[in-house]
């Protein structure tokens, strides 16, 4: 079974930036969709950033489109979410997800069937 765990949560002043990392184990996700949804206090889990099994697939929300970035390195079972000019908005916790089956909808939810504990990124004003 895939273990998620996710890394580099944190408090960063507006403007600043952070480095999200997911470590897979117990299996490579070599052929997995990768994704990062967050939840805020009192809000439903949304999608943030995903990014299909060839890597050549990338999806953001509107609220990442521009400032976040989403990879993977399968020779390292890790998939990354570079998040830059965080706002306080993004205030969140943020978790890595896998889609084992490679369902083509790479932003709901529903679909992944592997998720992390969580990592709280804090932005202050």
């Amino acid at each position: 079974q895939l273990q998620l765990v996710e890394s580099g949560g944190g408090l960063v002043q507006a403007g600043g930036s952070l480095r999200l990392s997911c470590a897979a184990s117990g299996r490579t996700f070599t052929r997995y969709n990768m994704g990062w949804f967050r939840q805020a206090p009192g809000k439903e889990r949304e999608f943030v950033a995903a990014i299909g099994w060839n890597a050549f697939n990338t999806a953001y929300a509107d609220s990442a489109k521009g400032r976040f970035t989403i990879s993977r390195d399968n020779t390292k079972n890790t998939v990354y979410l570079q998040m830059n000019s965080l706002q306080p908005e993004d205030t969140a916790v943020y978790y890595c997800a896998v889609d084992s089956l490679t369902r083509s909808e790479l932003r709901d939810r529903r679909l992944y069937n592997y998720w992390g504990q969580g990592t709280q990124v804090t932005v202050s004003s």
